[in-house]
């Protein structure tokens, strides 16, 4: 009975910790989202989709509410995005995007856990051509007709979309396309459920098993660093 009860409580606070380290980078973003566009969400579309991705996460009210006063006051620390870029082992490449108040900081960790993992942090720009940037929807689908859904959406740079089968239509566009599709998306009252950037490689690597742990050793260091918001790579 003790050792099914200390599996339970494991399992909790390892739920527990995955929803904080979630809320935390959602605050920060939405830190980032009000400094850059103010925090009426109605004038600032970039927080209008940080909120909706709040929400997708079952971030309470409260929380998205607190965070934009925080950041609308200047309570917050003044963070700033930064990306970096390194090789992990097996010829795995890695771009990594912060949100930081201390870039020092966030730099000396990340060539640490690097240096203990067999792999490098690289010189920024150097690895970044790898992948390619596309912006990502995912819509409430209420009985949409698929068709019409492509004929209304294909002039604001759709170009590809998928029934998840699960009740939402994901929808990709071009980076310099995601406000043009926000806007058309909002403008036709479809609910987004999350809108993100998410950065494709053109190119990735297979990996075994025992390969993919060594490169997940150092994925969990980064991951769990406060100042990580995404981490990308070309693992197939």
């Amino acid at each position: 009975m003790g050792r099914v009860f200390e599996k339970r409580k494991h399992k909790m606070f390892a739920r527990y910790n995955k929803m904080s380290r979630t809320f935390t980078k959602i605050g920060k973003e939405i830190a980032i989202a009000v400094k850059s566009g103010g925090g009426d969400p109605d004038g600032n579309s970039r927080l209008r989709a940080v909120i909706a991705n709040a929400k997708a996460v079952n971030m309470p009210k409260v929380n998205i509410d607190a965070a934009i006063s925080r950041a609308t006051t200047k309570q917050d620390k003044d963070f700033e995005e930064v990306v970096y870029e390194g090789k992990g082992p097996h010829g795995v490449v890695m771009v990594i995007e912060t949100a930081t108040d201390n870039p020092t900081r966030t730099v000396a960790n990340l060539r640490s856990y690097f240096n203990k993992k067999g792999g490098q942090l690289m010189v920024s720009g150097s690895l970044d051509f790898m992948f390619e940037r596309k912006g990502i929807f995912r819509i409430s689908n209420n009985n949409i007709n698929p068709e019409d859904l492509e004929l209304e959406l294909i002039d604001y740079g759709m170009e590809e979309m998928e029934d998840d089968g699960e009740g939402h239509i994901a929808i990709s566009v071009p980076f310099t396309e995601f406000g043009s599709m926000q806007k058309a998306l909002e403008d036709r009252k479809y609910e987004i459920t999350n809108a993100e950037l998410q950065r494709i490689p053109t190119t990735t690597v297979e990996l075994n098993e025992e390969q993919e742990h060594e490169v997940h050793l150092l994925l969990d260091l980064i991951e769990d660093d406060d100042d990580i918001t995404n981490v990308w790579t070309n693992i197939k």
